[in-house]
């Protein structure tokens, strides 16, 4: 079957929906077993309720993720990766790596960046010149 042409606005929706700030964290997470809401928000630790909802409804809704709830008292809900969401693990854990070899360049860049003289904090730059 020949593939479609990609539609530059569905990429870039996806890519920016993809990288927000929780995505990486909870496919890793998810990388090794399917795992409860709770477990999830313990293993990660540092993320709310709301960002943990949003995150895997967002991810569930881009089939990366499958959602299933057990009527048990109390009620169950698991979260998995899909076959989609392992493909993308893939590209998750080589990014985790390169973190993993280079985290302590990015300190390095980010405290030359913030100990800048002429950045000083509450300066706002303007495009034109003015």
């Amino acid at each position: 079957m020949p593939r479609q042409p990609i539609d530059p606005a569905v990429l870039d929706e996806l890519l920016t929906t993809r990288t927000s700030k929780w995505t990486l964290t909870v496919v890793l997470h998810l990388r090794r077993d399917t795992m409860r809401f709770s477990e999830l928000q313990r293993g990660i630790g540092s993320i709310s309720q709301k960002a943990l909802t949003s995150t895997l409804r967002a991810l569930e809704r881009d089939g990366f993720v499958s959602r299933t709830s057990y009527a048990t008292i109390p009620p169950r809900v698991d979260y998995r990766l899909t076959e989609l969401g392992g493909e993308a693990l893939e590209a998750f854990e080589a990014f985790e790596a390169f973190a993993a070899r280079h985290w302590h360049r990015v300190v390095a860049a980010r405290q030359a960046f913030d100990s800048r003289e002429d950045d000083a904090p509450g300066v706002i730059y303007r495009l034109g010149g003015r």
